[in-house]
């Protein structure tokens, strides 16, 4: 679902819940799992690694009582769909879709941990993989 990015990380105190949420979310285990401190999943269409570290190894500010910061957009073919699937799943909606220009539609979620995950629907994304 998620395509773009080299690497994120994002953070939660309940790893088996984190574990558990973006496994159904992604459809499939993570490849790198050192349980409790990290997983990393590869998603995409370029393996982008995205990463759960435990919340008790952030750095100072980086977790907060609320959602916040900033957003990284990662590119869906279907913006509708892809907001509904994690709505569905618990995320709440932190921004919704929203038109930026011909082309660039984003909308961002709340997990179900307090990290931001943002969505996007992306044509520059598809003409540089020559999808059309």
């Amino acid at each position: 679902m998620l395509r773009g990015l080299a690497h994120s990380t994002f953070f939660a105190a309940d790893m088996d819940a984190a574990k558990a949420w973006y496994t159904e979310l992604f459809g499939i285990e993570p490849y790198f799992d050192r349980m409790p401190g990290y997983i990393e999943f590869r998603i995409g269409d370029y393996q982008h690694e995205f990463g759960i570290v435990n919340a008790t190894y952030a750095p100072p500010g980086a977790v907060q009582d609320r959602p916040g910061g900033a957003i990284a957009n990662w590119h869906v073919d279907d913006l509708e769909a892809a907001v509904a699937r994690l709505l569905d799943l618990g995320a709440q909606e932190f921004e919704p879709i929203t038109e930026r220009g011909p082309g660039f539609v984003t909308a961002a979620v709340t997990d179900p941990f307090g990290n931001v995950l943002g969505v996007m629907f992306n044509q520059h994304y598809l003409d540089i993989l020559g999808e059309k």
